[in-house]
């Protein structure tokens, strides 16, 4: 394994691929580690779902108690009784959408990303993403440097004597 294991910084690590790990292994693992991204972006749209609809909810609940107040009983209590608490897909609100996506998807796609990282690269994630980092940079200059420089050692350029900046 590398300097760093997966579980202790391994953000300031800049040599992630363990030895004898090809580059289909990388791309393909990159590759897996990216659908799992958008898989989190999905579930945080559900998460905007959710709470868009449960506002909503409140704000329909809340129109229809101004409508009683105005003298549109009739209109308020029609809201109240088809449209407030209502399920938005059959028999669930959308804290059970959430709830099954991450049961029945999210946590698979998790879990297997995270052992075949484990089967294939020693438990390191974003070995690709490290690497891309590493061909893309400007080795030497101010802020493309390889890591943070106050943690690392072999930094290839040294702390900025900067003074114009602010804290």
């Amino acid at each position: 394994m590398t300097s760093a294991g997966p579980t202790d910084q391994v953000w300031l690590t800049q040599e992630r691929r363990p030895p004898g790990v090809d580059d289909a292994t990388v791309t393909a693992t990159g590759k897996l580690s990216e659908a799992v991204e958008w898989i989190e972006r999905a579930r945080g749209a559900l998460y905007e779902f959710h709470q868009l609809s449960g506002r909503a909810d409140l704000l329909v609940g809340e129109a229809a108690e101004e409508l009683a107040e105005a003298g549109h009983a009739a209109q308020a209590d029609r809201l109240k009784t088809e449209l407030v608490g209502r399920n938005v897909i059959d028999g669930r609100w959308t804290f059970q959408i959430v709830e099954e996506y991450d049961a029945t998807y999210w946590r698979v796609a998790r879990e297997l990303r995270e052992a075949i990282e484990s089967d294939l690269l020693d438990g390191m994630p974003h070995v690709y993403e490290s690497e891309l980092k590493e061909s893309r940079r400007s080795a030497g200059l101010r802020h493309h440097e390889a890591r943070p420089a106050s943690r690392e050692s072999d930094n290839d350029h040294p702390p900025s004597t900067d003074r114009t900046r602010s804290s």
